[in-house]
């Protein structure tokens, strides 16, 4: 399928006091149209920061996007003037945010916050967009939904938040919807009906949605494809399928050798040892090699690139042959 979104050799850093903090390291992806990629990763990795440059919403100064490109429907959209941005974001891509308390804001009604959306950009009437938000909160299953319209923020319990951010991103019925983290802080039982109230929509919709987590196991629910990210830089891709069945890069083989497995009892975990680099002091060459069990030489003096190593699977690992073949 023609890719709907496409990051080419994105690069963001951050200069604080003097230090240039990479944050984003050339990373590329891209999105089809009914699509989940699901950007994998421990927290700090660039995920998040990623997704805001996606939607223009990055602070400049203190953060410099220094190199690539965003693709939407062919148009560069670092290269578009303000305005032109605007109309992209919500329109035709929209976010829902991690945390939904903070996002929302707390001294208006949900329901406005909702129609305000379809006000704005539609030019709907105050009724047409009360209508239109009634029927939102109503599609993501929050009860009595024309009775809550005018609660606050604060009046509904974690999961609901969410899904009024669900709603909210879905106003402007947009064709690519980033989700960064959606679960966080909620209960599993919470997780499942918002992971499945998203997959839902997405099919329902044929949108192409861009799903930030460090879930092993919500990845491996929702996505067609898995990029794997560590310092900044996607270490691996594969589909869902592939990726699970035998990782190609030692971090991604890290990460799946550390989750508890019913078939285990009594065995003991397997972690990655030591912790994530800061990404203002990132190590030569590849960034993984102080913590990964096949370093060697080369790894410390050479970055390895990005590279396909058989049909759709790529890995940043200058041994990924044998890493995959270990793992068949």
């Amino acid at each position: 399928m023609t890719p709907l979104l496409e990051v080419d050799r994105l690069s963001v850093e951050f200069r604080v006091r003097g230090q240039v903090i990479r944050a984003v390291d050339e990373m590329s992806y891209s999105v089809s149209a009914g699509e989940t990629l699901v950007l994998l990763g421990e927290s700090g990795s660039g995920k998040s920061v990623s997704a805001l440059a996606v939607m223009g919403l990055l602070e400049q100064p203190p953060a410099f996007i220094t190199g690539g490109e965003i693709r939407f429907d062919g148009t560069d959209l670092l290269r578009a003037s303000g305005r032109q941005r605007r109309e992209y974001r919500g329109r035709r891509i929209a976010m829902i945010f991690q945390d939904a308390l903070s996002a929302l804001n707390p001294v208006l009604s949900v329901g406005y916050q909702i129609a305000e959306m379809m006000r704005v950009h539609q030019g709907q009437s105050k009724a047409d967009a009360r209508r239109g938000a009634v029927e939102l909160m109503d599609r993501v299953r929050i009860p009595a939904a024309a009775r809550r319209y005018g609660d606050y923020p604060h009046e509904f319990s974690g999961g609901m938040r969410q899904r009024i951010m669900i709603a909210m991103a879905l106003a402007l019925g947009p064709e690519i919807l980033i989700a960064d983290e959606p679960t966080t802080a909620l209960d599993v039982t919470v997780q499942a009906q918002i992971v499945a109230l998203l997959a839902e929509l997405r099919a329902e919709r044929s949108m192409g949605m861009v799903l930030i987590t460090h879930d092993l196991g919500l990845a491996a629910d929702v996505a067609d494809r898995i990029a794997v990210m560590y310092a900044g830089r996607i270490v691996e891709t594969a589909t869902a399928e592939e990726l699970y069945r035998a990782p190609a890069h030692p971090y991604t083989a890290g990460l799946l050798d550390s989750i508890p497995r019913a078939s285990g009892k009594g065995e003991a975990l397997v972690p990655i040892k030591g912790s994530p680099p800061s990404l203002a002091a990132i190590p030569t060459g590849c960034a993984f090699h102080p913590r990964c069990p096949m370093s060697a030489d080369r790894c410390t003096a050479e970055r390895p690139l990005l590279r396909e190593i058989s049909g759709g699977r790529w890995s940043a690992c200058h041994f990924a042959e044998e890493v995959l073949g270990a793992r068949r």
